[in-house]
């Protein structure tokens, strides 16, 4: 197989839980190839670079090789590589850290009072 469509392949290579999401970020321009958004029915070869922006941080893949059936997670290594520089990942561990709330488990439902005063915390 030499080329596939590129909704496929990124459902395949588990980039996207479902297919339907793979061509939802297409067609929302968060798929880019050779700088230029595709549509979810492009067809993609070895060798192409994939720009996804995803989770708030632009992830670079190059392909390696296509596959039409979604592939078990320790093969995907095999079929592209990940460009994405450390600094978007140290992008994504920021915002996460930024937007996670610790609550104790069993303590319940917050409190207006409560929900107030994360409201004013996250605002700054």
């Amino acid at each position: 197989m030499d080329s596939i469509r590129i909704d496929k392949w990124l459902w395949a290579v588990r980039i996207y839980k479902t297919r339907s999401q793979a061509g939802e970020a297409c067609k929302g321009g968060k798929v880019k190839i050779d700088g230029q958004n595709a549509k979810a029915s492009r067809e993609v070869k070895v060798g192409d670079v994939i720009e996804i922006q995803q989770k708030g941080i632009l992830r670079k893949v190059q392909i390696f090789k296509a596959v039409k059936n979604r592939v078990a997670a320790k093969l995907v290594p095999e079929l592209m590589k990940d460009l994405t520089s450390a600094k978007e990942y140290e992008k994504l561990e920021m915002l996460n850290q930024l937007n996670q709330e610790k609550r104790d488990r069993g303590i319940g439902r917050p409190t207006k009072k409560d929900r107030r005063t994360i409201s004013k915390l996250k605002d700054f």
